[in-house]
């Protein structure tokens, strides 16, 4: 048996371990914002593809084990607020308004009552694939669904090899992206979305000022702060998801900070 000096050593170095843990893991967690594109029968063609059957099992699976599925914009308030995410909170967001997302991932999200938001590049809206006018506003008047930004024409904000870019083509997609989506839908528009993930400070205040509440990037990198409202980072939901121990990973806020390499896409 051991005497009362090694079981306090023992005690010690386990409750040591566990707050150590537990600093850790606060440390790397990211409140999850999953970041979906596609939502089709096709998976076998890309990544990027969700089949509606798995996206069905995800998103029960969320409902079933309680988890706290907000907006955007609540998000935004809570990190604002200083206060911290509680757990299990999680938000859904789309990228690019492919018409799929109508089709299969808006009558699961109605059906379960669930928000998201989907971000849409305003010169594909009405042309083949894509969503048009009538099924934004339809999904905005009897769900919990929400149209955001994704630039004019899918144009790129991030560092170029020739420089800062042109400045005034970017306010025209982040201001004009805005007001064109909000004449369309007679809905605010009030979260942005970075093509590809990429920003620089400039664009960033850009988004800023034309009035977003706050702006979804993809990952921009350990280094980069976790609750920055207009870069917040994302969980890419892929394939892979189809496994709902991977989807669970991936959706528990510590996705992210465990990974060691920067999404590119």
């Amino acid at each position: 048996m051991m005497n009362k000096k090694k079981v306090g050593i023992v005690s010690a170095v386990l409750i040591g371990g566990l707050i150590g843990v537990s600093m850790f893991l606060r440390s790397i967690y990211v409140a999850p914002v999953l970041m979906y594109h596609f939502i089709d029968k096709n998976d076998k063609e890309s990544k990027l593809v969700v089949t509606p059957e798995s996206f069905k099992r995800q998103m029960e699976f969320l409902k079933g084990n309680e988890y706290n599925v907000i907006s955007l914009d609540e998000l935004a308030d809570i990190i604002r607020s200083g206060k911290p995410v509680g757990p299990k909170t999680v938000c859904i967001t789309f990228d690019d308004g492919s018409e799929d997302n109508y089709l299969y991932a808006y009558p699961v999200l109605k059906e379960l009552d669930l928000p998201a938001t989907i971000f849409v590049y305003v010169n594909a809206v009405g042309t083949p694939g894509y969503l048009t006018v009538g099924e934004m506003r339809q999904m905005l008047s009897d769900s919990k669904v929400k149209i955001g930004s994704h630039t004019k024409a899918h144009y790129w904000l991030g560092k170029t090899e020739k420089g800062k870019g042109n400045p005034a083509k970017a306010r025209e997609e982040v201001y004009g992206s805005k007001k064109a989506l909000e004449e369309m839908t007679g809905s605010p528009v009030t979260f942005f979305s970075y093509p590809g993930g990429g920003f620089t400070s400039q664009t960033r205040q850009m988004v800023l000022d034309a009035g977003y509440k706050g702006a979804v990037a993809t990952n921009p990198g350990a280094k980069y702060p976790n609750n920055d409202i207009y870069a917040l980072k994302r969980s890419k939901i892929t394939r892979t998801s189809n496994n709902l121990a991977v989807f669970w990973v991936e959706s528990s806020g510590y996705y992210i900070g465990m990974k060691k390499r920067q999404d590119n896409d």
